[in-house]
């Protein structure tokens, strides 16, 4: 039986990673784009996982179809876990990728690079029509660099360094990306969950 799941997001290059890593036979993935009207959710939710769920559940309210979103942050150590679950506007309300990073780099200039652990994490949500809900989390660790590398990805991919490839997430290939970052650790967990009817 094929598994219709929305994916509750607008972000083009989240779509096409969370397609990428979802990829089967039994499982149909639909976007927003097919259900205009669909409303805004507001990101105002405490941890990652408050915001996850709650756009999975509007999400899987509106559409009568069971829902997928996840909600990821950036964690670094020397800032305190800091931006957290304010990421996405870090610089502020309506801000560029840019702009997050040009902050966390000038937040990161005094601090030595032994000290720039971070951390990025995702939690995502599974959110059916009966109300059934499943939460999984995927952890990548890292380093954040002093300077922007690479074109691909989104968000902070250009400073986020993966110590076992010296490689930024905006340099790795995609099919690598997709192996290791945190995102492709909860949403292999979700594949497991939909293709195994456990929601």
């Amino acid at each position: 039986m094929i598994r219709e799941i929305v994916l509750a997001t607008r972000n083009p290059g989240k779509v096409n990673e969370i397609r990428n890593i979802l990829k089967s036979p039994d499982i149909r993935i639909l976007t927003l784009e097919d259900f205009p009207g669909c409303p805004e959710v507001v990101e105002d939710g405490a941890t990652l996982e408050d915001n996850a769920v709650k756009k999975a559940r509007v999400v899987s309210e509106f559409t009568g179809k069971t829902a997928l979103s996840d909600d990821s942050g950036l964690e670094v150590e020397a800032l305190n876990g800091a931006p957290g679950v304010i990421s996405a506007r870090f610089a502020g309300e309506n801000c560029s990728y840019d702009d997050n990073n040009n902050k966390l780099l000038k937040l990161m200039k005094d601090i030595s690079e032994q000290n720039s652990r971070a951390r990025f994490k995702c939690v995502a949500a599974l959110y059916s029509p009966g109300g059934q809900m499943r939460t999984v989390q995927g952890v990548c660790e890292g380093i954040i660099g002093r300077e922007k590398r690479g074109d691909g990805g989104f968000g902070y991919d250009p400073l986020f360094i993966v110590p076992e490839y010296g490689k930024t997430f905006a340099e790795l290939e995609q099919e690598t990306k997709n192996k290791i970052s945190h995102r492709a650790k909860a949403f292999i967990k979700v594949k497991d969950i939909i293709l195994l009817n456990i929601l």
